[in-house]
């Protein structure tokens, strides 16, 4: 096939794609940071937020047809998506549609991930797509899903799921397949106690990232199934895979490189650490995820702000920045950043040092004060001569202490009660 064939071949399969992203969880692992709001809406990367990264794979891979499904403490997340994603062109048939729990279908919440699709099934039936996407909204990626697709069309698939290797001692935290040498699917388990490597011997395993593409006729079929079956919990990695891959063709889609050719770079930033993490890695002179990539934009809605600003150069009163990420807005007045990420709207005051951590949007930092392997959540006031991350005990009895060290900071911790959407 030419590669004008090609990507023609790709753009109908897109075409003919709906995306569901599960966007509902509250991601209790993040403690604090979800407190307020749902785990896709937490701000990432200096100006964006985890939805916006499985939702510009789906803009950027040609699919225009994107409905979100949300439960937990929504409206932020509401509030980003009407900001920052109206730009869809309705006459032409693309949309994102906002699909809180509604109780469509059953009288209760989402039970599971699949519940939370089945509630939803008239919607699909509604758009009527050949072939039904669906997404988890709270991994950071990027990832061309028509490649995907043209895989999962060419094997002649009724189910596809995205996997990458991941090391033996972190599979327990996934799902982990085996698949023989045609990719299709030979056993799944959810979350196991022994996680079965690649091949004998080895110290990987092939783990799914919550990333199936269904043919939308099949998807319909077994909800309806899994609906009517006792004891379910209405999860397709605990339920419906599982049950699937011994009735129908089921392929795994292994994830290598991203849209640029880079390895593939995929996070589950669903604990403290390794959101902390994973946001610090931007920093890095050539991070495994690039955010400069032109050819792959992250899309987001950010506020209208002003350029960052450093003033002050006197001895002991210098604003600087080193090895940093600093969003607009922010004005580092005569204090020291060091390996650290501010988001939009920060501001820190004199003779203030801040290293090894991350401030979320709005964040004041007033005089003499130390912060040090911290996320500070947005809105704090930190009051002047405050010290974080130099007391481990001082720490903790005062914020949230991570067993990788990681001090998190919210405004209620501070006595501050902003109760505002964030």
């Amino acid at each position: 096939m030419s590669e004008p064939d090609s990507a023609r071949y790709v753009s109908r399969l897109t075409r003919d794609t709906m995306a569901l992203v599960l966007a509902g969880g509250r991601g209790s692992r993040l403690h604090q940071l979800t407190q307020w709001r749902a785990k896709p809406a937490v701000p990432f990367g200096g100006k964006f937020r985890i939805i916006d990264f499985p939702l510009s794979n789906c803009v950027n891979s040609g699919i225009r047809k994107v409905g979100i499904v949300t439960q937990y403490k929504a409206h932020s997340l509401i509030q980003h998506i009407q900001r920052g994603w109206g730009f869809m062109r309705g006459e032409l048939g693309e949309f994102i549609e906002l699909l809180p729990a509604q109780q469509r279908m059953e009288t209760s919440w989402y039970a599971g991930t699949a519940d939370a699709v089945y509630q939803n099934i008239d919607i699909i039936r509604t758009h009527n797509p050949e072939f039904t996407l669906i997404l988890a909204g709270d991994h950071i990626y990027k990832m061309d899903y028509g490649t995907m697709l043209a895989a999962h069309v060419e094997a002649g698939a009724d189910i596809t799921v995205g996997c990458m290797e991941v090391p033996l001692q972190d599979a327990q935290a996934f799902g982990v397949m085996a698949a023989d040498d045609q990719q299709r699917i030979v056993a799944f388990a959810e979350k196991p106690q022994h996680p079965t490597p690649v091949s004998p011997g080895s110290d990987r395993a092939l783990a799914s990232m919550g990333i199936y593409v269904f043919r939308t006729e099949v998807l319909i079929e077994e909800l309806l199934r899994d609906a009517d079956t006792p004891g379910s919990s209405r999860d397709f990695g605990g339920d419906i895979i599982p049950d699937v891959i011994h009735r129908r063709h089921v392929t795994a889609f292994p994830f290598r490189t991203d849209p640029g050719g880079r390895p593939a770079y995929w996070r589950d930033v669903g604990t403290v650490d390794a959101f902390w993490a994973a946001n610090l890695e931007l920093i890095g002179v050539s991070p495994e995820l690039n955010l400069y990539d032109r050819d792959w934009p992250i899309w987001t809605y950010q506020d209208q702000v002003p350029p960052a600003k450093f003033v002050f150069d006197d001895d002991g009163r210098r604003g600087t920045a080193v090895d940093s990420m600093v969003a607009g807005g922010c004005i580092v007045s005569g204090s020291s950043l060091r390996h650290s990420l501010l988001f939009s709207n920060v501001n820190l005051h004199s003779y203030s040092r801040v290293e090894d951590s991350v401030l979320f949007p709005q964040v004041d930092v007033g005089r003499h004060c130390l912060i040090r392997k911290a996320i500070i959540d947005k809105g704090c006031r930190i009051p002047p001569n405050t010290s974080i991350g130099v007391d481990a005990k001082d720490d903790a009895a005062r914020f949230h202490v991570t067993s990788g060290g990681v001090v998190l900071v919210t405004p209620e911790m501070l006595g501050q009660r902003l109760h505002y959407v964030r």
